[in-house]
């Protein structure tokens, strides 16, 4: 059994999609756990998996000085989703977290078959593009914060 369809429909990414294609997707999500203070990635480590939070929350950076929260229907891994390559940033929970996760592999098939997903990650990354730059340059993004909210 995959994620549950409620979860996915909230997602930003994926509120294009209808019901029959939200569950198709569901269907390759496999379910992921981890204890408050663990790790969910590390900068400059493989992985190409794709994840929904669907409960608990995450800090994305150093616990220190973090560059964006995660909650509930926010996602991760969409860069090294559609690369391959390395994970481009820290991610640790903050609280006990819930997640769901989806293969490269999976994600791709999928959004072959349904480009409307790969326009909307399309706009994803520009977002946080923009707000990368803005923030290298000592600006404040003009659009919503790092993680498109």
């Amino acid at each position: 059994m995959g994620v549950p369809v409620d979860l996915l429909r909230r997602v930003p990414l994926l509120s294009r999609l209808g019901d029959d294609e939200l569950a198709a997707l569901a269907a390759r999500f496999r379910e992921r756990d981890y204890d408050a203070g663990a790790p969910v990635t590390t900068r400059g480590s493989s992985g190409a998996g794709f994840f929904v939070i669907a409960e608990g929350e995450a800090v994305v950076g150093a616990i220190d000085r973090p560059a964006a929260h995660l909650r509930r229907h926010d996602f991760f891994g969409e860069v090294s989703l559609i690369d391959g390559g390395r994970r481009s940033a820290d991610i640790t929970a903050e609280t006990n977290m819930r997640c769901w996760g989806i293969s490269q592999r999976e994600f791709r098939a999928f959004v072959k078959a349904h480009p409307e997903v790969a326009w909307a990650l399309l706009e994803v990354l520009v977002v946080r593009l923009r707000a990368a730059e803005a923030a290298a340059a000592g600006r404040r993004p003009r659009r919503r914060g790092w993680w498109g909210r």
